[in-house]
């Protein structure tokens, strides 16, 4: 039997990025990250790393399950991959992380439906808590 896909090249897309910055922010965080320590390891950054990679798997398999919910799961991962990339950029070494992040926030963007006026108020940390 053969199964036709229902999904938008756009999803598709939307999957791909998500499923590769999950892979990478995880990586990067469990084998970059914990070798090189210090600021790579504070609390708030690795948390970060870990949430996004979450968010990412998460948004994916919402996408392949056909969800009802997968828009506002991908606004969530879009705001996670930018405060991901910011965090990775400003520590530094993590140049591949950085570029996949912003790549599957660009996308979640889109998916999501996103407005400038929620990429403006993404553009904000969540504070620590």
């Amino acid at each position: 039997m053969m199964h036709t896909s229902t999904l938008s090249d756009a999803m598709k897309d939307c999957i791909e990025h998500c499923q590769r910055c999950h892979a990478e922010c995880l990586e990067t965080a469990m084998n970059l990250c914990l070798d090189t320590g210090g600021r790579h390891t504070e609390p708030e950054h690795f948390r970060l790393m870990i949430s996004c990679a979450t968010l990412c798997q998460s948004a994916a398999d919402l996408m392949l399950s056909g969800s009802a919910f997968h828009e506002r799961q991908c606004a969530l991962c879009a705001v996670a991959c930018e405060a991901c990339a910011q965090s990775c950029e400003e520590i530094g070494g993590m140049e591949q992380c950085v570029e996949l992040c912003r790549q599957c926030a660009q996308s979640c963007w889109t998916m999501s439906g996103g407005t400038p006026r929620d990429r403006a108020a993404a553009g904000r940390r969540p504070a620590a808590s």
